[in-house]
């Protein structure tokens, strides 16, 4: 068995390491955002994690390739796990595809947590402006400016006001 192929397979785990630690990154900044308010740049954080999703996807297509080879020179089967792949591969493979695996599944599971976290923001956010454009329409008009620069409601009261006087 080659160790040029298990080096191979290593070396795209490493950078896929590298793009989900970027994409948490991405990801928190877009919480600084949207928690901040400044939400003039999430169209811009937007693409940026666009981008490098679109480069894990670039990423996962080679690393399925290299897995394949792997696995049929191991007899894992087709399309077998990382986890599958470790138990299979001789040493010291097994054990740097193992560490892989764990630090792969520690990114994905922090990745889902923020974005879960980002979503509820958002949906929190939009259900307050939500809330708040129907308080504005449920309270009564202040009225509206008439010929003399007074408010239609304001004249109103102050000729109330005059003939009480």
């Amino acid at each position: 068995m080659a160790d040029v192929d298990f080096q191979h397979l290593s070396t795209l785990l490493w950078r896929e390491q590298e793009l989900l630690d970027l994409l948490l990154f991405k990801a928190e900044e877009k919480q600084y955002l949207i928690l901040s308010g400044k939400t003039r740049w999430l169209a811009r954080i937007a693409h940026e994690i666009e981008v490098v999703l679109d480069q894990l996807r670039t990423l996962e297509v080679e690393r399925a390739a290299a897995t394949e080879a792997l696995a049929v020179r191991l007899g894992t089967g087709v399309n077998p796990s990382l986890r599958q792949l470790a138990d299979a591969a001789p040493a010291p493979w097994n054990d740097l595809l193992a560490k892989h695996h764990e630090a792969l599944l520690v990114l994905v599971t922090d990745l889902r947590s923020l974005s879960d976290a980002n979503r509820e923001l958002i949906e929190g956010g939009l259900s307050a402006i939500g809330d708040a454009l129907l308080s504005v329409r449920q309270q009564p008009s202040a009225g509206t400016y008439g010929a003399t620069g007074r408010s239609e409601h304001g004249a109103t009261r102050a000729v109330t006001l005059d003939g009480a006087l």
